[in-house]
């Protein structure tokens, strides 16, 4: 089996194709594998039309009955088939548009450099028990079926657009956001407040923002747990959340503690002993959180962080409440990000106020660290307004990054 302008593919190989299209009850995902008959996927492909499962009962995909696309291509349904209902749509619009993307991807040429009776395909077909619409059943799994194939032979996504995109967008049908800081600069609403009411009034009049992010800073913490978390995702379901633990020991136990309940990020204190803050460091790593090292009263951060044998995620830069009398001085925030490799990102912090946010931003940071300036405010969402605006930063357009491919 022999591939044009993609190399060659021998029989022990196969390409991998993906693609969801549509939504509701009607929504298709298709998994699709392509490859040589005397390879894996041959014997997969037989193996599916002589060992069956109940409830699974895969078929091969023909145009009409008497009328197999090529290459041959069974259709294995995800979901178990319980209803008669869905067993009709699976052997008529399911197996139906599977076959016609099949053929279609023939007549258009995808298939060229091959011989197709050497290779078969196989195509996972997901449907929802409550599809109704026969129409969209077909029109969803044919477009599903054609860009998965379409992607299997360009071995989409490459490298460079897999880690450009993986942090952009909410996966189509989980229901939640999971956000991620890929496109500074953000603003960071320091919540270091005790009382509940002040709080729920600050989350609420505060606006929606993907640059936006929420900490529950250390005082909110120490007087409700971390449970406060979960308070404040009831509020902003979708919101980067940090949890301001200022961790001094024991890191990766409360690093896995911030994760638990469900915190974007943890703050680790530049004061504990390197061993703390790499342990800390890799459990967030684990776990898929961001780990945050607060520099608060740190004398030299650039030689903690070339210290460090894993870097962190995020660096604060932090003047205290108790010094906000003193001048902002960030120190060289390109030597930081360069001493991390390039990937670090710099909040500042510590009497952030208007004036600052050009020259912070200019300085390098990415992140602007602000409490009081917004939380005390008289008009909570003004105030965070205002800001964003200084900021100059667009929000993302999901629905842009949700069709780009």
């Amino acid at each position: 089996m022999k591939t044009d302008g993609i190399g060659t593919l021998d029989s022990s190989m196969y390409l991998i194709g993906e693609a969801l299209m549509g939504d509701g009850a009607e929504l298709a995902h298709i998994d699709l594998l392509i490859g040589d008959k005397n390879g894996p996927i041959g014997n997969a492909f037989a193996n599916s039309l002589s060992q069956l499962s109940a409830g699974h009962t895969p078929l091969l995909a023909v145009v009409r009955p008497n009328l197999l696309a090529k290459p041959a291509t069974i259709v294995i349904p995800k979901v178990t088939l319980k209803k008669e209902g869905q067993v009709n749509q699976m052997f008529g619009p399911v197996q139906a548009a599977v076959a016609k993307a099949v053929a279609d991807s023939l007549e258009e040429g995808i298939f060229n450099g091959f011989n197709i009776d050497d290779f078969v395909i196989l195509a996972s077909a997901f449907l929802h028990p409550s599809a109704s619409d026969y129409n969209k059943i077909y029109r969803y799994n044919y477009g599903a079926t054609k860009l998965a194939i379409e992607r299997a032979f360009s071995k989409f996504p490459d490298e460079k657009t897999l880690i450009y995109e993986k942090d952009r967008a909410a996966h189509g049908v989980m229901g939640f956001k999971v956000p991620r800081l890929w496109d500074p600069p953000y603003l960071q609403i320091a919540l270091d407040l005790v009382d509940m009411n002040v709080v729920s009034r600050v989350l609420s009049s505060l606006p929606e923002n993907d640059h936006l992010i929420i900490e529950a800073g250390t005082p909110l913490i120490k007087k409700f747990g971390l449970s406060i978390v979960s308070e404040i995702r009831k509020i902003r379901k979708n919101s980067f959340i940090i949890a301001d633990l200022k961790i001094l020991d024991t890191g990766n136990l409360e690093a896995r503690m911030a994760a638990d309940a469900s915190a974007d990020a943890v703050v680790i204190s530049g004061l504990a002993p390197v061993s703390t803050l790499e342990k800390a460091i890799n459990e967030a790593k684990k776990t898929g959180i961001y780990s945050v090292v607060d520099m608060l009263n740190v004398n030299d951060p650039l030689a903690l962080i070339k210290a460090l044998k894993v870097k962190p995620d995020i660096v604060e830069l932090h003047r205290a409440i108790d010094s906000e009398s003193s001048e902002h001085a960030w120190g060289s925030i390109p030597e930081m990000k360069d001493s991390a490799g390039k990937r670090l990102l710099v909040a500042t912090a510590g009497g952030i106020r208007i004036p600052v946010v050009k020259n912070a931003l200019a300085s390098g940071a990415d992140i602007l660290v602000v409490g009081r300036a917004i939380t005390a405010s008289k008009d909570v969402r003004h105030a965070a307004e205002a800001f964003l605006e200084e900021m100059n930063k667009d929000e993302i357009d999901q629905f842009r990054v949700m069709t780009d491919f």
